[in-house]
């Protein structure tokens, strides 16, 4: 399968933050990843996860909402305005670059990270065509959640208790065609055997589903 690797930045307002993009031949649609707190570009799992879309003809963007210094205070790494803000700057970064503005956009968001991209997707619904979190804390936008248009599944591990019952909440605020899927045995990072795997494939068959919608040459 013939891919695109780049490194470029991604302009964020007045920053620019490096991003790795890959885009497979003919991509269903562009992929973005919001990381929670502790987590970044490199994070092995993420990037394990972006291989498993590759397979399924997705194209994906990692790339850090915040710079090095702003990583290290707690405050921002939990600013769901300030994190969603950075994610609509990102959007429309894809929107303006000439081999992504034609490309499906769905948002990928773990932890906090998924509440910044239930914000964004809330303020972009002609952009983000599907979203889905993966042990997130959609609770922390409930005020936006009514407004998301992006079809939204929500993955949580079934022994996450605390998460599970805050997404259950979220469900129930969502209009948008939305799912909870819950992976038996899996606490909230997915480190157990197989767990991973089962949000990679989940993720990757809501994607397909809604961003799929046409091949692009």
């Amino acid at each position: 399968m013939t891919t695109l690797l780049t490194t470029e930045p991604v302009q964020l307002g007045p920053l620019a933050l490096p991003g790795d993009l890959v885009l497979p031949h003919r991509p269903l649609g562009l992929v973005m990843f919001v990381h929670g707190s502790g987590s970044g570009r490199h994070s092995p799992r993420n990037r394990w996860v972006a291989d498993v879309f590759h397979r399924h003809h997705l194209g994906t963007l990692l790339f850090d909402l915040l710079t090095e210094e702003e990583a290290q205070d707690r405050r921002k790494v939990f600013d769901i305005e300030l994190l969603g803000r950075r994610v609509v700057e990102a959007i429309h970064w894809t929107s303006h670059h000439p081999e992504l503005a034609h490309l499906h956009l769905g948002l990928f968001g773990a932890s906090t990270g998924a509440a910044a991209a239930l914000v964004a997707a809330a303020g972009q619904p002609a952009r983000v065509a599907a979203v889905v979190s993966r042990g997130g804390r959609p609770d922390l936008a409930m005020d936006a959640l009514p407004q998301v248009q992006a079809p939204t599944l929500l993955i949580v591990g079934g022994l996450d208790t605390e998460v599970l019952a805050l997404n259950r909440q979220a469900l129930r605020r969502l209009k948008a065609p939305r799912r909870l899927e819950v992976v038996p045995g899996a606490n909230h990072l997915f480190e157990e055997p197989g767990a991973l795997g089962s949000v990679a494939i989940f993720a990757s068959c809501w994607f397909e589903q809604y961003l799929g919608i046409e091949r692009h040459p």
